[in-house]
């Protein structure tokens, strides 16, 4: 689980990354059914956010310039944190 000591004792960049599908039963970004790779990103202060592109996409590009997640349901299912590292989440 991310908290907010785990986040502050981070270097920034890339933390966690993985795949899922994009549906209701996955991170709904689009519902189009396909696969999704994400990343979450620490920022220079003890600030984070996710990253989602296409799966042929590779984690680096995501990154870089992958779609923000601005759902909060979609940004927990994907980083299980508490409230304290929810409330520091880069919109």
């Amino acid at each position: 689980m991310l908290t907010i000591e785990r986040l502050k004792e981070m270097t920034p960049g890339v933390f966690v990354c993985g795949e899922i599908i994009d549906s209701p039963l996955g991170c709904n970004m689009m519902g189009s059914g396909e696969m999704l790779k994400w990343v979450a990103v620490r920022g220079r202060i003890h600030d984070w956010c996710i990253y989602v592109g296409r799966a042929g996409s590779s984690f680096e590009d995501i990154a870089r310039e992958g779609d923000k997640v601005y759902d909060k349901n979609n940004i927990r299912k994907l980083v299980k944190c508490n409230d304290e590292a929810f409330k520091m989440y880069r919109y």
